[in-house]
């Protein structure tokens, strides 16, 4: 439908002088060139594939750079609790963060950003600042008027009420990242991706600055939970999950203070 009539065009135009020749090709150009840009626009949400963002690749040459400001602590019984405390006291490594998320779902194309409660309420607003896009709070129960809420869900950390969001902030059709700071068990993710879709919007991607791969798909034996399994008896399968860091390059071990007590509680 975006053909034009170039044969005709140029056979009347031949009889022109060269200028008005040169002039009339280059109105036929820059006619297909608008007309190809938005017959591109209409289907960018539609064709454009999370997997060809890949301008940053987890544990890529970035990610090694910001995996120093991130060391683990034994906390609230985890003997590996990684703290994103590290790179927000460090603006130019934050500012890093902001900058490759932004560029991935600039790329990707999205129409809000909906961060968790609570560590996804620092990471999600200057990113949706820099994209100049909503961004949406999913609080805990009992927080917000006019909400609805998920179903309970379980965490490595044990089980969790369901998030809610307010009701007015997804529309039909709405792209919306999700983003939080780690994703493990994807039991939070899990309960955010239902919001989007009670809702009738599109979760395009879960992102998180670290996912801990081992929680994926592990073998039964390990005993551990299936981030895999999780989403696939949800029906949220659809759903990809993007990490710029995963625990193989988190090997820095916090520098514990004499007398040092795991005093993290449940919240």
């Amino acid at each position: 439908q975006c053909q034009l009539p170039i044969k005709r065009t140029l056979s009347i135009n031949f009889r022109l002088s060269p200028i008005m020749f040169i002039s009339h090709l280059l109105f036929l150009f820059l006619s297909y060139c608008r007309l190809s840009a938005t017959a591109n626009n209409n289907n960018t949400c539609d064709t454009m594939s999370v997997v060809e963002a890949t301008k940053y690749k987890q544990d890529g040459e970035e990610a090694r750079e910001i995996a120093k400001y991130m060391p683990w602590f034994p906390f609230k019984g985890v003997p590996r609790f990684y703290d994103i405390g590290g790179f927000l006291y460090e603006p130019e490594i934050f500012q890093k963060i902001v900058n490759i998320f932004a560029d991935r779902y600039r790329e990707i194309g999205i129409d809000s950003i909906a961060g968790l409660d609570a560590r996804g309420f620092i990471l999600g607003p200057p990113i949706a600042l820099a994209l100049k896009k909503p961004f949406i709070m999913m609080r805990k129960k009992g927080k917000m008027p006019n909400s609805i809420s998920s179903d309970s869900y379980k965490t490595e950390y044990g089980n969790r009420d369901g998030l809610t969001v307010q009701e007015d902030k997804i529309k039909k059709g709405d792209r919306v990242l999700i983003i939080d700071d780690l994703v493990a068990t994807g039991g939070t993710l899990s309960s955010a991706i239902s919001l989007v879709k009670m809702l009738e919007g599109k979760v395009v991607e879960c992102a998180c600055v670290v996912e801990l791969k081992l929680f994926i798909d592990p073998a039964p034996e390990t005993g551990l939970p299936s981030r895999t399994k999780l989403f696939k008896d949800l029906g949220h399968d659809d759903v990809p999950v993007w990490g710029l860091i995963s625990e193989d390059i988190l090997d820095q071990e916090a520098k514990l203070p004499d007398g040092y007590v795991d005093d993290g509680e449940e919240h």
